[in-house]
């Protein structure tokens, strides 16, 4: 399965910094870490990041990511995309691919 998501805090936490612009980065920074470690395949994008694996093994990386964020602020934000097609693997690279051939071959 492929697993879009966005996780933001909002309100003030124990680990926020003032950021006059309201950048979020630093939260976002502690997110992808744990996307990282988890040694699954990934992308980060400027508006979400994307994770490849099993039901189980994606959601508890999206659990400990939002978690990651909880120190930032008072509240998280989490908006979760799902792509679920059992038996396919290699999906986070497979689909870019065919749509790039898609659109090569349209041209």
């Amino acid at each position: 399965m492929l697993i879009a998501f966005s996780v933001a805090p909002s309100g003030v936490g124990t680990a926020s910094a003032e950021n006059a612009d309201g950048s979020v980065h630093d939260a976002v920074a502690a997110a992808v870490a744990v996307v990282r470690a988890s040694a699954l395949p990934h992308r980060t994008t400027s508006m979400f990041t994307e994770i490849e694996g099993e039901w189980d093994e994606v959601f508890d990386v999206v659990k400990r990511a939002t978690d990651a964020v909880l120190p930032y602020g008072s509240r998280v934000s989490l908006v979760l995309k799902a792509d679920i097609r059992p038996g396919r693997t290699g999906e986070i690279d497979g689909k870019i691919e065919r749509l790039e051939r898609a659109i090569d071959d349209a041209s």
